[in-house]
């Protein structure tokens, strides 16, 4: 009954939204509609839009409250005072479209693109790569996360404590290198921003009829002579997918089988941040912390048949269930000092994170042999795998910055950071032939572990120039890299190291041709350290079909030579439109390689066939005439700094309001991306694995001031991705995302606002070119030809937030 009434009620309140679309359109038919996402902003201080924390030393007013609880009006990105290329977006860019998370944020901004399960918005791919050529930073600071490759997770931290996210373009000496594609700079609400309280509650019903809730409070002001703020955010996580495979034996071959799949994932995050800063001493004193903690299940449930249509027990082939329980914590504590200093200013900053990860990931499958007549029970076989990350890191800096002669600013500085992650797997399997009976008890788990460690240390020297027509910065960055790696298979361990060091030079020149047009050109050089994976020497036996992989310790980082170029225009008082087009020429590009050794399965085979001549032939040896030759066709692979690559593109955002034609509550929003890269592998040229042809947002907000209401709709649309690594191929479509938001304002201290999402029932769709090892990918000699679809409902929300 409570989620029937609770359907109804969103149902009217979309048909509501639907209506009020219709007489706006009626009302201007003759406006085009040429814009994107919503909202964007706000001028970035230096150090944040430079990667690092923003703190003002003055501050002459905080954020009032009534513009974060209840927006009169819609806001319109701004220019940023940044010399690095950057685009600041924010949160009230994206708040009325209710964002969850900053995932959910960064699907509207240009370039960001993602290739994860339909509504799950985990690693930012910026300008479609991979997500380990994008820095994350939390208030400037990195943060470890769960992934090998480096990446963080943008999903695991609540839209509601960001104040703002910043998308650096191209790289600067004073923050660090490793951003090839760019950075993403994720503001925390800070104390000196925000003055007041509120809190904000609401439901969400899902396509399968479940509901989960979401909560929050934010409060700051004075305390102690100095200004805090705290704020907490609990969400229910919920998301059911539906999908089907159909599997062929090679490309237009004959149907081999079709599985049929529910996937669900379902969890709760709690997180918290909070921030206090103070005069003392001359100086200014800011200390900050984020808590974050994830606990989800995800439960996937899979039937497949030996039919296209048929779900009969005549048909059945198998039956799979997967648990994966996991518990994700994040920590996160910095405090920084900046005071004067010989005639200049100088900072001080030390900051701890922490990333614990574990799960629980059991999977059982009972099989069924379809060579009888119905298929009759052949097997049920289970696998238990328990893993366990801790990624710890450290991080002090220093630098000072001075006014030298005719405007010349010299900053300088030293960055030290200490890494170690350490990284635990053991895994049980077991199985029995007995229809009906248990599974035996999971207890003889092979194990191994490792542990990274990596230390830097970065000097950087730079000056730049503001004021005037033509304003510049230019910069050199030394970075050095230690990283001792260990090991342990079975009580066996291993121990290697390695160092290498990278020059990283930057300069940014910006034109202010007029009070309406500006020109930025950068320069940058930027790195992409080797992944956790890439560099364990830790053998995986049929990692890429019938091949296996084994880390390389000696890998070097990738390293990117980059330019951007770009435009912006100021459209009226509030609107403006950007162009920015960029190439980055990547070198030491790391590639997956051949040894040369045999795998695994070769061996095993191998040795199979020399038992079949002996059974056949006893006594017989190496000289007898038709004794097994050994040849293998798979083999070991690594990784290596091979070739080099190319990505290139063009960035169009634009946002205004249409007064030009009369319509001064009409807000429109466009950002588009064209993206494209080249590298060559082992089958020749392709582009960057996963990669994104384009992603385009467009969009509308209609306030209505005498009603004290508004109304907007946003379209999403990512284009095709393809990936081909060692003996598997996939092309990757993405369905276009439809959202709707309708909000009732009630004076200056609630506001309510009902949001659909998902509203196209979006769908991804994979194809699968699966082979058994390279000889067999390069002639087109498949194993498998898979095509995938995986679709989820729409997702209805309604949030009201309260200030007191």
């Amino acid at each position: 009954m409570r989620n029937n009434l609770l359907a109804t009620s969103l149902s009217r309140a979309l048909a509501g939204a639907t209506m009020l679309a219709a007489a706006h359109a009626a009302i201007a038919q003759d406006a085009p509609i040429a814009a994107a996402t919503p909202p964007a902003l706000l001028a970035s201080t230096d150090q944040a839009s430079s990667g690092q924390a923003s703190l003002p030393a003055a501050v002459t007013s905080a954020i009032e409250l009534d513009s974060v609880v209840v927006q009169g009006e819609i806001v319109y990105r701004d220019r940023s005072d940044a010399l690095a290329p950057t685009l600041s977006y924010d949160l009230a860019y994206f708040q009325r479209f209710e964002p969850l998370t900053v995932g959910d944020m960064l699907k509207r901004v240009p370039s960001v693109a993602f290739v994860s399960d339909v509504l799950e918005y985990d690693g930012a791919r910026l300008r479609g790569l991979d997500p380990g050529y994008t820095q994350v930073l939390v208030n400037g600071k990195k943060v470890p996360g769960a992934s090998d490759d480096r990446s963080f997770f943008v999903d695991r931290i609540p839209a509601e404590l960001v104040e703002r996210v910043e998308i650096v373009r191209n790289t600067s000496a004073n923050r660090s290198g490793d951003a090839v594609a760019g950075a993403l700079n994720i503001v925390l609400r800070d104390a000196y921003e925000f003055d007041g309280a509120y809190v904000r509650a609401g439901g969400m019903r899902y396509d399968d009829g479940d509901l989960k809730g979401t909560a929050g409070a934010v409060a700051g002001g004075e305390v102690g002579g100095g200004r805090l703020l705290g704020g907490i955010n609990v969400q229910e996580r919920y998301n059911p997918k539906l999908k089907r495979s159909d599997r062929f034996d090679g490309l237009r071959g004959a149907f081999v089988d079709r599985e049929d799949q529910d996937d669900t994932r379902d969890g709760t995050d709690w997180s918290a941040n909070a921030s206090y800063s103070r005069d003392v001493g001359g100086g200014k004193l800011s200390l900050s912390g984020l808590v974050v903690r994830t606990d989800r299940t995800e439960t996937e449930n899979s039937i497949e048949y030996n039919d296209p249509s048929s779900t009969s027990r005549a048909n059945l082939l198998s039956i799979n269930r997967q648990v994966v329980d996991i518990d994700q914590r994040t920590t996160a504590l910095s405090g920084g000092y900046a005071f004067d200093m010989a005639g200049g200013r100088s900072d001080i900053d030390l900051s701890w994170s922490r990333f614990q990860g574990e799960s629980i990931d059991v999977e059982e499958e009972s099989g069924f042999d379809d060579e009888d007549a119905p298929p009759s029970f052949d097997e049920r076989e289970g696998t238990r795998i328990l893993a366990d990350v801790d990624d710890r890191e450290l991080t002090a800096s220093f630098s000072h910055e001075r006014d030298l002669k005719a405007g010349v600013v010299v900053e300088f500085g030293v960055d030290y950071s200490q890494k170690r992650r350490d990284n635990t797997l053991r895994t049980s399997e077991v199985d029995t032939d007995e229809e009906g009976a248990p599974l035996p008890a999971y207890d003889d788990y092979a194990a191994q572990g490792s542990r990274i460690e990596e230390r830097r240390v970065d000097p950087y020297l730079m000056f730049s120039r503001r004021g005037g027509a033509v304003e510049w910065e230019a910069g050199l960055r030394y970075e050095t890299t230690r990283v001792d790696i260990a090991s342990t298979v079975e009580g066996v361990r291993d121990a290697r190291a390695n160092d290498y060091a990278t020059l990283l030079p930057s300069a940014h020149l910006r034109w202010n041709v007029d009070d309406a047009n500006r020109l930025n050109l950068s320069l940058g050089r930027s790195v992409r350290r080797p992944g956790f994976n890439q560099v364990l020497p830790l053998l995986l036996e049929g990692e890429f079909g019938d091949n296996d992989f084994i880390g390389n310790p000696q890998l070097d980082p990738e390293v990117a030579n980059g330019i951007d170029l770009g435009w912006e225009h100021r459209l009226g008082r509030r609107g403006i439109v950007g162009v920015n087009l960029f190439y980055r020429d990547v070198g030491n590009l790391i590639e997956v390689v051949n040894t040369g050794a045999p795998s695994a399965a070769a061996v095993e085979d191998y040795e199979d066939d020399v038992a079949d001549f002996l059974d056949d032939h006893p006594g017989a040896d190496e000289n007898t005439p038709g004794y097994p030759q050994f040849d293998p066709d798979s083999f070991v692979h690594t990784a290596r700094n091979v070739g080099d690559g190319a990505v290139y593109g063009i960035e169009l955002d634009a946002s205004t309001p249409l007064t030009a034609i009369g319509l001064e509550h009409t807000g429109v929003f466009l950002n588009y991306s064209w993206l494209n890269s080249r590298v060559d592998d082992f089958l020749g040229q392709r582009r960057f694995n996963d990669q994104a042809r384009n992603v385009l947002n467009v969009g509308f907000i209609q306030d209505l001031p005498t009603l004290g209401a508004a109304f907007g709709v946003s379209y999403r649309r990512q284009g095709d991705a393809f990936s081909r690594v060692l003996a598997e191929e996939i092309q990757t479509r993405y369905g276009a995302d439809l959202e709707v938001f309708i909000e009732k304002r009630f004076g200056e201290d609630l506001s309510l606002r009902l949001t659909g999402s998902n509203l196209l029932d979006a769908s991804k769709d994979e194809v699968f070119h699966k082979f058994d090892n390279g000889a067999d990918q390069r002639n087109r000699d498949y194993d498998e030809y898979e095509v995938e679809r995986e679709t989820a409902g729409p997702v209805y929300q309604l949030v009201a937030r309260y200030s007191f």
